[in-house]
């Protein structure tokens, strides 16, 4: 009888423990899973807030410079990487001069001396630094509508790993670019792409080159 008894109170003993302890685990239930709600409706609102465009480049515009009447090459003052200023001469035609009207770096240079060149044929051509952008390739139906003038942008350089750089938006093509055309499968309509540019601090960023692969986010406003 008395091991009956003792039977009965470590059964109420357990009891009265899963009564105690219950609404604890509860409380720590409730509190993990609201926890786990808030981490992913932040990480919602993050993303809903983000335009990402993987199709991007760095790049500037190319100055092809050419004589203005026809002559023979007769020398080349600069070659490819030189950085060259305002009314800086870069190669003698017949007898013209050419000069670099911008700063920029040369990109290209033909070293055909003795060669005939017509007005319009590149001799030297050089990018416009000042001007160098990172270029995002964006289709129509993806966010363009969300994209503006001045919002915060990050992105990175497939050169130089995941490092993220700052910069914002400073243009949206207003005309789509023609050879980036693709098609919605669902009803074969033609998807245009629009170009945008991202501003950022040229002179921290030397190392930068012409054509490097990025990845861009937008934050919206």
């Amino acid at each position: 009888m008395n091991e009956e008894n003792k039977q009965k109170e470590k059964i109420e003993v357990k009891i009265k423990k899963s009564v105690f302890l219950k609404p604890w685990v509860q409380s720590v239930t409730g509190i993990i899973v609201i926890l786990v709600l808030f981490v992913v409706f932040l990480f919602w609102r993050i993303l809903n807030n983000q335009i990402k465009i993987d199709n991007s480049f760095v790049d500037a515009p190319i100055i092809n410079l050419s004589p203005t009447t026809a002559g023979i090459l007769d020398e080349i003052y600069v070659d490819v990487g030189e950085k060259v200023q305002p009314n800086t001469e870069v190669a003698k035609v017949g007898n013209e001069t050419i000069m670099a009207k911008v700063s920029g770096t040369i990109v290209e240079v033909n070293h055909q001396e003795g060669q005939f060149f017509s007005p319009g044929i590149s001799v030297v051509s050089m990018i416009n630094n000042e001007e160098e952008r990172i270029v995002g390739k964006i289709d129509e139906n993806k966010g363009l509508s969300d994209i503006k003038v001045g919002q915060i942008a990050t992105f990175t350089i497939d050169a130089f790993g995941s490092k993220k750089f700052q910069g914002i938006v400073d243009e949206i093509n207003p005309i789509s670019d023609q050879s980036g055309v693709v098609f919605n499968i669902s009803d074969k309509r033609q998807v245009k792409q629009f170009d945008v540019k991202i501003r950022f601090d040229i002179n921290a960023h030397p190392e930068f080159k012409q054509g490097m692969s990025a990845k861009i986010t937008i934050y919206k406003k």
